[in-house]
């Protein structure tokens, strides 16, 4: 593959630019045949004006370059005082460079430094100067200088020669070409495929255009901005600036060096160049960090690493047109991946979605016992969601991962002390203990006592043995009781520490606990809601039922709250779960706490 990449380079590199340009010039033809415009019409109408707009660029540039070369020999002394003073800075180290940046380097020194050839005394004692002689080529015949432009031409021609006749036939074939990608990529479930391929290439286009409109706006910024400088040539760098700013991160810099360096050589001080320096990084600051986030997402959708090194990966294959045609070429390859199974693996390498998700990454970082990297990704979510919101879509489905690995005998001893460390430390950190880093006793994480009794025990400690007074207003108390499991047990106290964030006076305690003699203080009338909480419904339907009948009961003032917790990785039907008596069913953490919070009618009894 990779040998056909490089020796096709030849035919592929216009080709990949006809079907890059078809990406551009797409929406324009549509809006054309909007209009009334035929198809042939509407595709040569935007190929012209897509040529037209290339060749008044190339002319601006050579236009801006043969000025900027005939106004440089005015600015050959300052040039020269420049280099000199930098190569005393550098102690010679610029004259002996080597290649052809050596040479003209020592050229302007050793011209500054002596006026002309100095006399020589020869052996019989006269003094002569030494005659200087330079060596020329013959002048070359017409002929010959028509072939040696012609030989340089050429290339170039060529490929825009191919890419304008395969664009043409790209935008005209352009409804059999996605017939064909829709066969491609699976032509079985019509109606999902066209809609994937229909969303890649509205994607690609809106891409393209914005990068396309962006640039253009950087070229005229900074044009404008060397204007007012009074930088000469500031449309060429205008221009270089709009051109090389397709070159992801480092093209935008190769036009800051250039202009700051003919800002150097045209200005006695070194005043120009820092304020042209300062220009660019003004303008690429504002446009990278404000412009280009709001305008088509914070990146191109693949990760900075994956532009890196698909840059130097085309560019190795391809050379600058490669560099140039990096972040399309692989923006195409994820696009492709999102949608063609066997092209996945693209997707995940280079896209800029995460490969794992948030409760895969938790748990992974459990597993290799990292807690404060856990912390400080749940503090990073919590900063646009609430507790209950990061406990529905991270910490629960985390560990059903967990429940499920320790159910296989997946995980071994210290993986698993590992794994109930950093759920006690994140649980504790996130209900706003400041000790939750010290280190916890051996635990299982689902087994024998488990980490749910044994927060409650450490609550225990700070509040007292019925976890708080019971000198409280009667109807302030919210009871959660956990069934059927120590997993369960966890769950209710997740759900405890929740409510209490929010001020609000939740206690738990298990099934088992409610035969257990309760002190005399602790009278009926205090608790207002009962919370049960399930983490696998389907098994504990029966329980649940019972446990309902029980508190209508006991409690016959309370409401009485289910809250039902399935692993989100099992289709668990829960139509057959059915609780009459329950005064509401909650299906989240986050639900359960809006249904304490209004049955509560906002009231904080913390």
């Amino acid at each position: 593959m990779l040998a056909l990449l490089y020796f096709g380079r030849d035919v592929l590199i216009p080709i990949t630019l006809a079907f890059i340009f078809s990406f551009l010039i797409a929406p324009f033809v549509r809006a054309l045949r909007h209009l009334g415009l035929g198809q042939t019409t509407s595709v040569i109408t935007g190929v012209l004006v897509v040529t037209a707009t290339l060749l008044a660029i190339g002319a601006v540039i050579v236009q801006q370059v043969g000025a900027m070369g005939a106004s440089l020999p005015k600015y050959q002394d300052t040039i020269a005082s420049k280099i000199e003073t930098l190569d005393e800075l550098t102690r010679g180290t610029l004259g002996s460079l080597g290649g052809p940046a050596g040479q003209l380097i020592e050229h302007f020194t050793n011209e500054n430094s002596s006026g002309g050839a100095q006399p020589v005394q020869l052996a019989d004692g006269s003094v002569k100067t030494p005659v200087l002689v330079e060596i020329h080529e013959p002048a070359l015949k017409p002929f010959q200088l028509l072939g040696k432009v012609a030989a340089s031409v050429w290339p170039p021609l060529e490929t825009a020669g191919i890419v304008f006749v395969v664009l043409i036939f790209v935008l005209l074939e352009h409804e059999s070409l996605r017939d064909r990608f829709i066969r491609l990529a699976g032509g079985g479930d019509l109606r999902a495929t066209t809609i994937a391929v229909n969303d890649a290439g509205e994607r690609l286009s809106r891409f393209f255009i914005s990068q396309f409109l962006v640039n253009i706006a950087t070229g005229l910024a900074v044009w404008l901005g060397l204007s007012l400088l009074g930088l000469g040539q500031a449309l060429l760098w205008g221009t270089m600036t709009a051109v090389l700013r397709f070159i992801p991160y480092v093209g935008v810099w190769m036009a800051a060096f250039c202009a700051t360096l003919l800002a150097a050589a045209v200005d006695p001080g070194w005043s120009l160049a820092l304020m042209t320096l300062g220009l660019f990084l003004a303008v690429e600051i504002i446009v990278a960090q404000t412009i280009e986030p709001k305008l088509y997402g914070h990146t191109t959708g693949m990760s900075p690493l994956s532009v890196v090194v698909s840059a130097i990966f085309w560019s190795w294959i391809w050379g600058p047109v490669g560099l140039v045609l990096s972040t399309p070429l692989t923006l195409c390859l994820v696009v492709a991946g999102r949608y063609i199974r066997a092209l996945k693996v693209l997707e995940i390498m280079f896209g800029e979605l995460p490969a794992l998700t948030m409760p895969q990454n938790f748990y992974q970082r459990a597993l290799s016992g990292d807690a404060h990297e856990i912390v400080s990704s749940a503090k990073r979510y919590m900063q646009h969601k609430s507790l209950a919101e990061y406990c529905d879509g991270v910490l629960l489905p985390a560990l059903h991962l967990a429940n499920f690995d320790l159910k296989d005998r997946a995980i071994t001893p210290d993986e698993e002390e590992k794994v109930t460390s950093s759920i006690i430390a994140v649980i504790e950190a996130l209900s706003g203990n400041p000790k939750w880093w010290k280190k916890r006793k051996r635990s299982s994480v689902l087994t024998g006592g488990g980490i749910g009794r044994q927060l409650r025990e450490r609550r225990i400690s700070d509040t007292g043995e019925w976890q708080g007074s019971f000198d409280v207003p009667a109807g302030s108390l919210v009871l959660s009781i956990g069934l059927g499991s120590a997993y369960a047990e966890l769950a209710t106290e997740i759900l405890v520490r929740i409510l209490r964030e929010q001020k609000i006076d939740a206690r738990s305690m298990s099934y088992e606990d409610l035969d257990k003699p309760t002190p005399p203080e602790a009278t009926p009338e205090l608790v207002a809601i009962v919370c049960l909480v399930s983490v696998n419904p389907l098994q504990d339907c029966e329980l649940m039922t019972q446990a309902l009948e029980r508190m209508r009961k006991d409690l016959p003032h309370c409401k009485q709250f289910a809250l039902l917790l399935p692993s989100p990785f099992e289709n668990a039907d829960l139509k057959t779960c059915v609780f009459p008596t329950a005064d509401h069913v909650s299906r989240s953490y986050d639900d359960a706490v809006h249904r304490c919070q209004l049955a509560m009618k906002g009231r904080a009894t913390l």
